[in-house]
C-alpha cells in the first residue's frame, strides 16, 4: 500500500505541506471530526437520527482541512494521492502522542 516506503517517509512528505501553525491546528481538529463522523454515520444504520450529525461533523472537518490549506497556500496531499487520507490520520495520531 505504501509503495515500499516506510511510514516515516509518508509522514515527512505530509509534514512538508502542513507547516503553518493554523493549518496544523485546523488538521488537529478536522481529522478527528471526519473520523468521528464516519463512526457516527455507521451507527446511523441502526439509529437514523444520527445521519444529520454525521454529515455536520464530516462537513465541518473538511471545511477546517480546506481552510487550513488556504492559509498554507498548498493543496491537500490526498488530491495527488488518495493514500494521504490514511497518512493524515497516522500524522494526527503521532501529533497527539507528541512524536
Amino acid at each position: 500500500m505504501l509503495n515500499g516506503q516506510p511510514w516515516s517517509e509518508w509522514i515527512n512528505r505530509y509534514e512538508r505541506s502542513h507547516r503553518h501553525p493554523l493549518n496544523r491546528s485546523c488538521h488537529l481538529i478536522g481529522i478527528p471530526l471526519i473520523v468521528i463522523s464516519l463512526v457516527v454515520a455507521a451507527l446511523a444504520i441502526w439509529w437514523p437520527g444520527l445521519g444529520v450529525p454525521a454529515l455536520a461533523l464530516f462537513l465541518a472537518g473538511w471545511a477546517l482541512q480546506f481552510a487550513g490549506h488556504a492559509v498554507e497556500g498548498t493543496l491537500p496531499e490526498f488530491l495527488g494521492n488518495p493514500r494521504f487520507l490514511l497518512v493524515g490520520v497516522r500524522w494526527w495520531v503521532q501529533a497527539i502522542r507528541g512524536n
